[in-house]
C-alpha cells in the first residue's frame, strides 16, 4: 500500500499511470509464466503458457515503444493486482494432489490474469483514443485482441482436455 495517494491533474497523467501499471503487470507475468508452464502436466497447457510467454514479451516491448514515443519511462509503478493474481497462481504451482485438477486450477488462475489484462488494455486504449494517441490506440487494441485470444485458448483447453480428465 502506498503512503501517499497519487495525484492526477489531467488525463495524460492518468494514461501514463495506467500504462506503467500494465507494464509492471506484463513484466511480472514474464517471470511467472515459465513456472506455470513447468507446473502444468497437460502438454496443450504447457504449450499455451509457453506461447503466451512469447506474446507477453511482445506486449512489454509494445508498451516500451509507446513510452518511447511519449518520451517517458515505463517504470515507476508496481501493479499490486497482478502481484496478487500471480500469488494465487503460485498456490496452484505448488499444490499437490491430482495433476489434472491442478492443471484446471492453473487455467483458472491464468484466465483471471487474462481478464485483468483485458480490462487494463481496454482502459488505456480508450484513454489513448481520447488523447489523440491513435497509433498507441492501435497497438493497444492489437494486444487486447491477443489477450482475448489467449483467454479463449485456455477455455478450449479446459473444456476439451483438462476438465474432462479432472472430473474422472
Amino acid at each position: 500500500m502506498s503512503l501517499f495517494a497519487p495525484t492526477f491533474n489531467n488525463l495524460r497523467e492518468l494514461y501514463l499511470n495506467e500504462l506503467r501499471d500494465l507494464y509492471s503487470a506484463e513484466t511480472q507475468l514474464i517471470d511467472a509464466l515459465p513456472k506455470m508452464a513447468e507446473a502444468a502436466t497437460s502438454s496443450a497447457l504447457k504449450e499455451a503458457f509457453t506461447s503466451h510467454l512469447a506474446e507477453t514479451r511482445t506486449h512489454a516491448r509494445r508498451l516500451e515503444q509507446i513510452f518511447a514515443a511519449l518520451n517517458e519511462e515505463p517504470t515507476g509503478e508496481t501493479c499490486a493486482a497482478m502481484k496478487g493474481l500471480i500469488s494465487e497462481g503460485e498456490d496452484y504451482v505448488k499444490a499437490g494432489g491430482d495433476d489434472s485438477v491442478r492443471d484446471a486450477g492453473l487455467i483458472g488462475a491464468a484466465q483471471r490474469v487474462e481478464h485483468y489484462e483485458m480490462a487494463g488494455y481496454g482502459t488505456v486504449r480508450a484513454l489513448a483514443k481520447r488523447l489523440g494517441e491513435n497509433s498507441a490506440a492501435q497497438i493497444l487494441q492489437m494486444t487486447l485482441e491477443e489477450e482475448g485470444a489467449a483467454d479463449k485458448k485456455l477455455t478450449a483447453i479446459a473444456e476439451s482436455q483438462v476438465n474432462p480428465v479432472a472430473a474422472i
